[in-house]
């Protein structure tokens, strides 16, 4: 067995750092842009007096950063070449997403908002496998070159992350002569309307509450008649841009119809795995800076006239996040592999638990490693003077959206009780045998 990363990835990592370096710090330290990474960031970044959305200064410097990225070739990194990519691979993407977090807070990979030079764009790859050929033709560009934002229309207030039960209904309807669709609805979370040009929005349009089938997805342009933002969701994480949009009237053509009817939630299924071990890997890295932070102020802090490190109260702790780290970042990389090694429906045949263990414990484990940073660093750790109560306010959301880590956990049990998964037949043999 070879644990050793490929060369070609460590090469690429190196070339990160060098234009980061070149280019990335020094646009970070241009302009008072620090102001969005120091004590000042969460009010730097926030328009309070307008709904808590992002601040037009902030986003204006995130889609400078990921211009350059793309202008240098790294933002599309793991995009097909046939889009201007790198094929990169599920390894390369978790080993890059680590690296970056690993750094800490900084214009090169902020998650805050999902922004990362290595960007992740899975609308695209959705559009490639599901659009039909006009919509690849007008879409692909369009978002690449961002002409077009998609906001993602799928969870509902009172349903969450069932989303069998979707109560916003399509219902085909002819106006002025052209075929089309009246939606009525309302969902939550989506994220990004406030800039979006669409919103993919799920609707039921035949079958039962509950059923799998039965539900289309519809590109609905935001300034439709009838689509109305609520109000933004203030959150543990500001700034805001989580509306609740209602939809009431809404019409669209037939063309608005993205992904077979019917079978819209292949769409939400699609990127699932990809985007599940990504996160975890930013998750892990985003701990393991916290825990060296953690463990470099013990070393450097001297109360009663003796390094803090010296005490076991403070060793011991750190010693068992980093292990966890050691553990965890082995089961990301091999998971990813293996990723790499089999088509999308064999991946959710064979190992989509695996992903799952990566996505619930890499969360859990940066909300302890930003919560033990936070203990030993003392007083200013607690302050915003620390990145430490940034990243646990970031990160503890993902132990609730991609999959709460209650649905992670009942993956991993469906696949090792056998009612999921390679271990299935195995248990309806002793099932039969049993009777």
């Amino acid at each position: 067995m070879d644990f050793a990363l490929p060369k070609d990835l460590q090469d690429y990592l190196a070339e990160l750092d060098a234009f980061i370096e070149a280019e990335i710090k020094p646009l970070q330290a241009a302009d008072d842009n620090e102001r969005f990474f120091d004590h000042r960031r969460e009010w730097a970044r926030t328009d309070f007096e307008n709904g808590g959305l992002p601040r037009h200064d902030w986003e204006e410097l995130l889609k400078e950063a990921k211009r350059r990225a793309d202008k240098a070739g790294h933002y599309r990194y793991a995009m097909p070449a046939e889009f201007g990519g790198k094929n990169g691979t599920n390894l390369g993407m978790a080993v890059i997403r680590e690296h970056l977090a690993a750094k800490g807070l900084g214009l090169h990979n902020d998650l805050q908002n999902e922004h990362s030079i290595v960007g992740n764009n899975p609308f695209v790859l959705m559009f490639r496998d599901f659009g039909t050929e006009e919509q690849r033709k007008y879409y692909i560009p369009a978002m690449l070159e961002g002409r077009a934002i998609i906001a993602f229309g799928l969870t509902e207030p009172h349903h969450g992350s069932d989303a069998t039960h979707m109560e916003t209904r399509a219902v085909p309807e002819t106006r002025d002569g052209v075929k089309g669709y009246r939606i009525d609805g309302e969902k939550m979370w989506t994220t990004g309307m406030h800039v979006a040009t669409h919103c993919a929005t799920f609707a039921r349009v035949s079958g039962k509450d509950g059923d799998a089938a039965g539900i289309s997805c519809f590109l609905v342009p935001s300034d439709t008649p009838g689509v109305k933002v609520e109000e933004y969701l203030w959150t543990f994480n500001m700034p805001t841009d989580h509306p609740r949009v209602s939809f009431t009237d809404v019409w669209v053509p037939e063309d608005a119809l993205f992904g077979p009817p019917g079978g819209g939630l292949a769409l939400a299924q699609h990127f699932v795995h990809e985007n599940r071990i990504r996160q975890a890997a930013s998750s892990l890295g985003a701990a393991t800076f916290c825990i060296e932070e953690a463990v470099k102020y013990a070393r450097q802090r001297k109360p009663f006239g003796e390094a803090l490190a010296k005490n076991q109260a403070i060793q011991f702790p750190l010693v068992e996040l980093a292990t966890q780290c050691e553990m965890l970042r082995l089961l990301i990389r091999k998971t990813a592999w293996e990723m790499d090694q089999m088509s999308k429906p064999e991946v959710e045949k064979r190992i989509s638990d695996k992903v799952s263990m990566c996505n619930y414990w890499a969360n859990r484990l940066v909300c302890e490693a930003a919560d033990r940073a936070m203990q030993v660093h003392g007083g200013i750790g607690y302050s915003r003077h620390k990145p430490f109560e940034h990243i646990y306010r970031h990160h503890r959301r993902y132990r609730i959206t991609e999959g709460s880590e209650e649905i992670q956990m009942r993956k991993v049990g469906a696949y090792l009780f056998g009612y999921l998964g390679p271990k299935r037949e195995k248990f309806r043999e002793l099932d039969q045998a049993g009777r």
